[in-house]
């Protein structure tokens, strides 16, 4: 990897932010997200100016997602979404997106900006702290399953991933 340049994620980039994402993130792992076309698209359509790519002269290396309003709050911006492919880790990359999102959300207004990190991702997590992030609250997620429909694996019917990721897109449009 030679030269990495960072810049605005444009339409071009599309793809490859996708299906970056799609490697990246394990929305089983963390039920209450989703991954899909239109969580991207809320994204760059409300707050292009805090989505960047980074690309080299193989393609997309890595992304950044971020929004103004976190919840109900107004003032503070949602670093929501950044991944890396394998071959840029380690080079500083994701710093140079953190800084760029980071400052595009306070340019817009954020009094603070918040991420969520998986709590056994110690890389981001490390990354997070050295662009001037400090953990705030800390929740976890407490999943029951229900006794009565649960069964050894093999007997659930196999999944189907285009089925999920409509139902993904759904949670993500009528969430937002």
């Amino acid at each position: 990897m030679d030269h990495v340049d960072i810049i605005p994620m444009q339409l071009s980039h599309l793809d490859g932010v996708l299906n970056l994402g799609y490697r990246a993130y394990d929305v089983d792992a963390m039920p209450y997200t989703s991954w899909s076309l239109s969580t991207v698209a809320v994204h760059w359509d409300a707050q292009p100016e805090a989505c960047w790519v980074a690309v080299d002269d193989e393609g997309l290396l890595g992304f950044v997602l971020g929004s103004l309003s976190y919840d109900e709050r107004e003032d503070w911006g949602y670093l929501e979404w950044i991944a890396l492919d394998e071959r840029a880790r380690g080079k500083g990359v994701a710093s140079v997106l953190v800084q760029r999102c980071c400052d595009a959300l306070f340019a817009a207004g954020a009094s603070r900006i918040i991420t969520d990190v998986e709590s056994s991702n110690q890389a981001s997590a490390a990354m997070m702290r050295r662009n001037g992030f400090a953990e705030g609250v800390t929740v976890t997620l407490f999943v029951r399953p229900d006794p009565d429909k649960s069964a050894p694996a093999a007997t659930h019917p196999p999944r189907d991933p285009a089925r999920a990721r409509l139902r993904r897109a759904a949670r993500a449009t009528s969430t937002r």
